[in-house]
């Protein structure tokens, strides 16, 4: 199975890419996480839709279509989703062929406060159900205090945390076998 996995942080040591980095060494056997790049991606323009598509957009889509699952991590800014998350998201959904439908998705995020991303993985969930995606409900995996838990580079450090994050790729590749079954 092929996980796209999205970080909606652009910063070099950003906490959320490194639940990505780790989901890459954690995941069950005959899973495969690889991290699309969205920094690349402009900020939506109509007139730039349609057959004018940018190559980055173009080139995630390709990206999407080969996926079996997805992976969201994502931060929490002003308890929402980042805009750079969001405008990824916006011009992929503009893509011919609806390449979100169907697809199972799994959502995680790290912060440094109490409530690790849970509003903005909740606004996640809100916009991938209009999509058609079908987000993994349990378990979740909301990472509080992630300085505490990373190291300078964002690397998760956590065994804890790891451990959720193994478990929640268990469910995601469960979730694609019974939707796909």
């Amino acid at each position: 199975m092929n996980v796209l996995a999205f970080s909606g942080s652009l910063r070099q040591a950003s906490f959320n890419s490194g639940l990505i980095r780790a989901a890459k060494e954690l995941a069950p056997e005959g899973v495969r996480v690889e991290q699309a790049d969205i920094s690349a991606v402009p900020l939506y323009n109509g007139d730039e839709d349609g057959n004018n598509k940018p190559a980055a957009v173009t080139h995630l889509a390709q990206q999407i279509i080969k996926a079996d699952a997805l992976l969201f991590a994502t931060p929490e800014y002003n308890y929402s989703i980042p805009g750079v998350l969001k405008n990824a998201i916006d011009w992929l959904s503009r893509v011919e062929g609806s390449i979100f439908a169907g697809k199972p998705a799994a959502i995680m995020g790290a912060s440094m406060g109490g409530m690790g991303t849970s509003r903005s993985q909740y606004h996640l969930r809100q916009v991938l159900v209009y999509l058609d995606v079908h987000p993994l409900n349990k378990p979740e995996v909301f990472v509080s205090a992630a300085h505490q838990k990373c190291d300078e580079s964002g690397n998760l450090t956590d065994e804890k945390t790891r451990e959720m994050i193994a478990k929640q790729l268990q469910a995601l590749k469960e979730w694609h076998d019974t939707l796909k079954g």
